[in-house]
């Protein structure tokens, strides 16, 4: 939201009040208190008929300072709130000088100077990572409707990121960004997940601790600054310090929380109904039967919401129809080692069974005079779930039970941000405007809590597509609705590396698209991406997904890149580990990785499957027609006509010798680099300085990852010591994990663990060793 014409003048109707100097400030208990005058003071008649803002600082955590300004503290409580944990053994140390007040916060410390212009200086290790000055706090009036913004400095070339699932540019410089979730599919500014956070390339991120509307400006009402605003007489946000990217996150889902494991299965690929596509008990075997006779593994089956009724979305009531005996029909497919999923959404159309059981009780929004809001939007005179009533959480979770005890392993919780404002009236007496955004927490929190509840710890996973700050505690998630094209499988990635910069550690999408049909190119040049994603799903709107629909070719890329999958499972498991230990997701932009390499912060095509894996998809259209599936990326400069059937791309390589892990070819950075891929390919190189652990099986997810394992090895240098510690599996199965240490001497290169089980060594092509036990395996590179 914009409140400036140019510069020096406000727009028509805006009227401002701002800290111009410190009046006072107070040090206590680890919080800092401080009065900013809105004038400059000369003499007592000065403070009359004037307001005054007043500030808190303190520390929840090492490194993070929270800011609280107000003009007027009269409002009603702000709820809801997101949750936020605190370090109870830390204590800031907040302090009052002659020339300054200061909040110590270890690696991060907030400057406040007595004398003059009143300003924020945040400080890290003696850096000024970034400030509020005089004008950039402000309370202002628009046309009678208060709002509170600040700015903060950014640096030159500073870039931001984050800010939730956003579909455009990576670096949101020059953007202006509304949290505030709307089913607006990935070709526009709106956004299924909102989240009110954002880091920079200068060190630091910010939370802007508000559920509600919040407007961001990023260098664009003010291109030196990045702004926000929400409405009322408040604003509280949080600064963390880094240095890094990681470090950044690690604070933020440190405060707002981290992902918990998910089960080994869920990373198997999922095959789905999709939406309108007709389907019943028959096609559904049919399918999974056809993935069997063709060799492609299969994880989890997905019926999407004609499992129900039509107007009778979300009844929790199969359609007898179609789905005779589903407790049988999920029984079948457990017995051929497929898992089960089902689509909900939190609204109960008119004709459901369950809507006037839920109306009758008070579980449905209502409004402000009693009656029950409803909607024909979706479906027929549909009510929403009210999750901020305790017993129609319980309730909600109690139609869930019914479906797990039939046999369903998880749950797709679609929908979410369409929750009405205005007459509006939550059963704990919530703000409506902070209930928009803040109910997709509380509808997958239920959700979550009821698999979990069921299937105990490490075993539980959703496919959200809804979420606001805090959500990263409910995994999985996936991008929402696309078009089935090469530019939308471009913005599907750029959501995906947004929203791992906003806390997010685990991410899917629609392999192929949503909307629409996918030509043959393009649902097998999505395979391979959607296959080196966090988790993998095939899905549509009107038209199958089925690999065999598309091809032959398509059968056989969607075989390799599960099968490739299925191996780098001890790799992913890591990558998985770090989401939940550390924040870091496992899908990575470019500038997560490499912070110091500028070449990075803009890079918004290719991306890190965990630490090591760069993946470049092919955005770009076949030159030429294709007769076959051609493997391998030619040189930069080789004309199309020489290599038909392969489609240009151009990614960057960071320094160092990366290595193809589809053949081996190495590329050398720091560059930009052109290739020519087949459709069965594409860049996938392992960085250098890299021990690669893969799985020993490649047609199921669900096994031993630690047994049977090969350490591939790439490019290690001369003193190279890392010690890997690979999960068994993320499932419990009670297997143990295996460590493993590597390290490289001169021209040797030794390997040492603690596993009994199987284990080998590949350099290069080459296997090395095949041993087992605590054996130590000796290389020489010569």
């Amino acid at each position: 939201m914009k409140f400036t014409d140019g510069v020096w003048m406000f727009r028509d109707g805006v009227t401002d009040l701002h800290p111009i100097e410190v009046d006072s400030a107070h040090a206590a208990d680890g919080l800092l208190t401080v009065y900013a005058a809105t004038a400059r003071i000369t003499d007592r008649a000065d403070t009359l008929n004037r307001g005054l803002v007043t500030l808190r600082l303190s520390s929840p955590a090492e490194g993070i300072i929270r800011v609280e300004a107000e003009h007027w503290s009269g409002g009603r409580p702000p709820t809801p709130a997101f949750p936020k944990a605190t370090d109870p053994a830390w204590r800031a140390a907040a302090s009052v000088t002659a020339s300054e007040a200061l909040l110590d916060a270890g690696a991060l410390s907030a400057h406040l100077p007595l004398a003059g212009p009143f300003r924020i200086d945040f400080r890290s290790a003696g850096k000024l990572l970034s400030s509020s000055d005089a004008k950039s706090l402000a309370f202002l009036d628009v046309a009678g409707t208060a709002y509170a913004r600040e700015q903060l400095a950014l640096g030159v070339g500073e870039r931001v990121y984050g800010l939730g699932e956003r579909f455009g540019p990576l670096a949101k410089n020059g953007q202006s960004i509304e949290i505030w979730n709307r089913d607006g599919g990935t070709a526009s500014e709106q956004a299924y997940k909102n989240v009110p956070f954002y880091l920079t390339s200068g060190g630091y991120g910010v939370f802007v601790d508000h559920p509600e509307r919040v407007s961001f400006e990023i260098a664009s009402e003010n291109v030196e600054r990045a702004q926000f605003s929400v409405p009322g007489q408040r604003l509280a946000y949080y600064v963390m310090a880094g240095p890094t990217p990681k470090d950044v996150l690690r604070r933020y889902t440190e405060l707002t929380g981290r992902p918990p494991k998910v089960p080994a299965w869920s990373y198997g690929p999922w095959l789905s109904t999709s939406f309108t596509a007709n389907y019943d008990e028959r096609t559904v075997i049919a399918a999974v039967d056809k993935m069997a006779e063709l060799e492609l593994p299969l994880a989890v089956f997905h019926f999407d919401c004609f499992w129900m009724r039509e107007y009778e979305w979300c009844g929790f009531e199969w359609d007898s129809r179609a789905f005779p005996d589903p407790a049988g029909l999920l029984a079948r497919l457990h017995a051929k080692g497929v898992r089960v999923c089902v689509w909900i959404n939190p609204y109960i159309g008119q004709r459901a069974p369950s809507f006037a059981e839920a109306a009758a009780q008070g579980f449905l929004l209502r409004l402000a005079d009693g009656s029950v809001w409803q909607t024909d939007l979706w479906q027929a005179g549909m009510g929403i779930v009210d999750f901020t009533n305790p017993a129609a959480r319980d309730w909600y979770a109690d139609k869930i039970r019914v479906l797990l005890g039939q046999g369903v392993d998880c749950l797709k919780s679609d929908f979410g941000e369409r929750i009405p404002v205005d007459g509006v009236a939550w059963f704990d007496g919530s703000d409506p405007a902070r209930m928009h955004n803040y109910y997709s927490y509380l509808y997958n929190q239920t959700v979550f809590d009821a698999l979990r509840e069921h299937r105990g710890d490490g075993e539980a996973i959703l496919f959200g597509r809804s979420a606001t700050a805090g959500g990263q505690q409910f995994p999985a998630h996936w991008s929402g609705d696309c078009d089935s094209t090469l530019p939308a499988m471009a913005e599907t990635l750029r959501g995906g590396l947004s929203l791992g910069l906003s806390g997010f550690g685990y991410w899917s999408h629609d392999i192929g698209g949503f909307e629409g049909t996918p030509g043959r190119e393009v649902f097998i040049r999505w395979t391979a991406f959607g296959l080196l994603s966090s988790h993998s799903r095939f899905h549509g709107s009107t038209t199958l997904r089925v690999p065999w629909a598309f091809g032959p070719d398509a059968v056989e890329v969607v075989r390799k890149y599960s099968k490739l999958k299925l191996r780098l499972l001890p790799y992913l498991g890591m990558a998985a580990r770090d989401a939940r230990a550390q924040g870091t997701p496992i899908l990575r932009a470019m500038v997560l990785e490499f912070p110091d390499d500028r070449s990075t912060w803009d890079v918004d095509t290719q991306y890190l499957l965990g630490p090591n894996l760069l993946v470049a998809p092919v955005f770009n259209p076949i030159s030429a027609p294709a007769t076959s599936a051609s493997t391998g990326g030619p040189a930069a400069g080789q004309a199309a006509e020489d290599h038909p059937g392969t489609a240009p791309v151009d990614f960057y390589v960071p320094a160092g010798t990366w290595t193809s892990l589809l053949d081996g070819a190495t590329v050398t950075g720091p560059g930009w680099v052109r290739q020519r891929h087949g459709l069965d390919s594409l860049p996938l190189l392992v960085r250098p300085n890299t021990v690669l652990p893969l799985g020993a099986r490649d047609d199921t997810a669900e096994y031993d990852w630690s047994d049977g394992l090969t350490l591939a090895m790439f490019e290690l240098a001369d003193g190279h010591d890392s010690t890997l510690v690979i999960p068994a599996s993320e499932a419990g199965t009670g297997a143990e994990d295996a460590t493993f240490q590597v390290r490289r001497e001169g021209e040797t290169i030794t390997v040492t663990t603690d596993s009994a089980k199987a284990w080998a060594v590949l350099l290069g092509t080459k296997r090395h060793a095949q041993v087992a036990g605590t054996d130590a395996a000796h290389i020489t590179l010569s």
